[in-house]
């Protein structure tokens, strides 16, 4: 007789890897609270190391976060997407889309305008008795 594993012998043997911690990020808002709490602290105090720490900040965080607010770009404290940055499109690249769809939509009028003068050529008779 075989032995059955539980759900919870499966879990534990599950070769699955986890991620081992979560990205914190803040909102703008909260950036420039967390800030402007780091900066009622006096310059060198252990209280800003304790508020960084349990925060889980560094100096690099307040220093690009202030000059952030004084530049006053506010929207620059919102998340950024992670990544490469997309590259700007060529004018030329654009351009040349643009004319390809108008090419095709062209292209459907031309194939239905000559099914049209096709049929007309075909049934010239049937157009003249109808007539009269």
């Amino acid at each position: 007789m075989t032995k059955r594993n539980t759900p919870t012998e499966i879990r534990r043997h599950d070769p699955e890897v986890q991620p081992a911690s979560i990205r914190a990020t803040w909102t703008a808002s909260e950036k420039l609270a967390l800030l402007t709490e780091y900066e009622s602290f006096p310059r060198g105090s252990a209280e800003r190391g304790a508020f960084l720490r349990r925060h889980g900040l560094y100096t690099s965080h307040m220093s690009k976060w202030r000059d952030l607010r004084d530049r006053g770009a506010l929207a620059g404290l919102a998340p950024q997407p992670r990544g490469p940055k997309p590259l700007p499109q060529d004018p030329l690249v654009v351009e040349n889309i643009r004319l390809q769809q108008e090419l095709a939509r062209v292209q459907a009028r031309l194939t239905q305008a000559e099914a049209v003068i096709d049929i007309q050529k075909n049934e010239p008779c049937r157009m003249r008795h109808s007539i009269r």
